[in-house]
């Protein structure tokens, strides 16, 4: 019954993107732009040892793309709120955690449309996986087992945040930073070594070295430290860890709102 209700509630939210489809901008459109601009505008002047920066770029941005998810879905949760929708679901005879479960389920729809997008994108600018096919499903599992995880910490932020505007703001002040202090765009060896440490243990860099090593994409120079040594196993260790984390306080916080 459990499963039906998600399913129902999940699609509800889809069913708002022909109607506003700017609200798939985050996950479809935003790595798109950020695939072109970079390809185009910095591909020439930056040099990969062993490949390509395209390739290397692409393999990036579906990491980058993983956490396009945290501000649409906190600012759903949030609208969902000032707008009483939830009140209303509250009073409807169905199980409370079907309801951000259905948000989470609507979300990963929504980042698996955008992943196809940059791998769209990605094949245009010369991108290709190289690796095998266990190997390229392994990628996008991890990927989207992270994007999966990250969500999770989305909702959270939009049931404690509960306004749109704040939600939003918030999202994007933490997601930028993790964004250009990581080995998204270049590779981290060559930054100073403070923003170095930094974007060492940084999620993203993981994530997007993982990718690399699947896809069979150049990593280029990578300091000898485990995260990035090992970036599969680091990649599964923070997805897990944002589970662990965030599930438990977004039911609880969900939870408390409707007692």
């Amino acid at each position: 019954m459990m499963l039906l209700e998600i399913r129902l509630l999940a699609g509800r939210s889809l069913r708002h993107i022909p109607r506003i489809p700017e609200k798939a901008f985050g996950a479809v459109l935003l790595p798109l732009v950020f695939v072109l601009l970079f390809a185009y505008v910095f591909g020439s002047a930056i040099h990969i040892p062993g490949g390509d920066y395209h390739s290397y770029l692409v393999s990036g941005i579906f990491a980058q793309s993983m956490i396009g998810t945290i501000p649409g879905i906190a600012v759903g949760v949030a609208s969902d709120i000032r707008s009483g929708l939830m009140d209303r679901l509250r009073t409807l005879p169905i199980a409370r955690g079907s309801v951000i479960a259905g948000r989470t389920i609507a979300e990963m729809v929504e980042l698996i449309a955008g992943t196809a997008v940059v791998a769209l994108c990605g094949l245009i600018v010369g991108w290709r996986p190289h690796g095998t096919v266990l190997d390229t499903i392994g990628a996008f599992g991890l990927l989207w087992l992270m994007a999966f995880a990250v969500t999770w910490a989305g909702v959270f932020l939009g049931l404690l945040v509960r306004d749109p505007d704040g939600a939003d703001g918030i999202a994007m002040t933490i997601i930028f930073p993790l964004m250009f202090l990581s080995g998204i765009f270049v590779p981290v060896a060559g930054l100073p070594t403070p923003l170095r440490e930094i974007a060492e243990i940084n999620p993203l860099t993981s994530l997007a070295t993982a990718v690399r090593e699947l896809f069979g994409s150049a990593t280029g120079p990578l300091p000898d430290v485990f995260t990035l040594q090992h970036p599969v196993l680091t990649s599964l260790g923070w997805a897990i860890a944002f589970l662990v984390v965030f599930v438990p306080l977004a039911v609880r916080r969900y939870q408390r709102m409707t007692h």
